[in-house]
């Protein structure tokens, strides 16, 4: 019942800036909540202090102080519950191993981009449980971790260099592409996508328009044909 009840808590523990679950929650008089952070850099950017979310503009900027309780709240959501895994699987064909079994290892659950590892549900604990790992970005069981590797430093590619047009990590940034045009490697696969999603739609576009033409076509071709047979029967008669 419990759980239940703070799954329904989503929406309520979403960042409406950065659409992903609070770090950090502040609550600001109109009752919203925002990850400090992405408030902060809000407000930094404008003339203003509104809320994001409704719009409200405050005469004075709020004293931003962090939601004890909401933070517990996310914290108790966001660690996976022992209980609800009563016995780990072992990795069979196609699964990610977890990095950290010794022996027979079991089924990694999540990989973290920035240890490079991928965990089982035993050893991720740490990553909800521990302040020091809380910020590590987790994703869904990644086999090919390596190819995420800088090549040459070993390092998590981060960024993308528009000079070279590459991927490179955070020592690549100071030891080769100084002055180089450089945007996050998030940035540049959204910019990607977005591009793509337009290239589709553009050929969609035409592949719609063609068809219509082709009907047209046809249906030009057999008004021509009927128009034809009845000429034909009128010279007969």
């Amino acid at each position: 019942m419990a759980e239940a009840q703070l799954c329904g808590l989503r929406d309520e523990i979403t960042c409406s800036l950065c659409q992903d679950t609070l770090i950090d929650p502040v609550t600001i008089p109109c009752g919203h909540n925002f990850c400090l952070k992405c408030l902060t850099d809000c407000w930094d950017q404008s003339q203003e202090c509104s809320c994001p979310q409704c719009r409200y503009t405050f005469t004075t900027r709020p004293e931003l102080n962090r939601n004890t309780l909401l933070n517990e709240v996310i914290k108790k959501l966001k660690r996976p519950r022992l209980s609800t895994y009563p016995s780990q699987s072992y990795a069979g064909p196609g699964d990610v191993e977890c990095d950290f079994c010794s022996g027979k290892k079991f089924r990694a659950v999540k990989s973290c981009l920035s240890c490079m590892a991928s965990y089982c549900q035993t050893h991720l604990q740490p990553h909800y449980e521990g302040d020091a790992l809380k910020y590590h970005k987790l994703v869904d069981p990644d086999g090919n971790l390596k190819e995420k590797l800088c090549e040459k430093h070993q390092k998590s590619l981060e960024m993308f260099c528009k000079t070279d047009e590459t991927c490179i990590c955070m020592m690549c940034v100071v030891t080769g592409h100084n002055g180089h045009k450089m945007i996050k490697l998030e940035t540049e696969r959204e910019e990607k996508q977005k591009q793509l999603g337009a290239t589709l739609s553009d050929i969609k576009r035409r592949l719609e328009e063609r068809e219509k033409t082709l009907k047209e076509t046809r249906r030009t071709m057999e008004e021509m044909k009927v128009r034809g047979i009845n000429m034909t029967l009128h010279i007969k008669e």
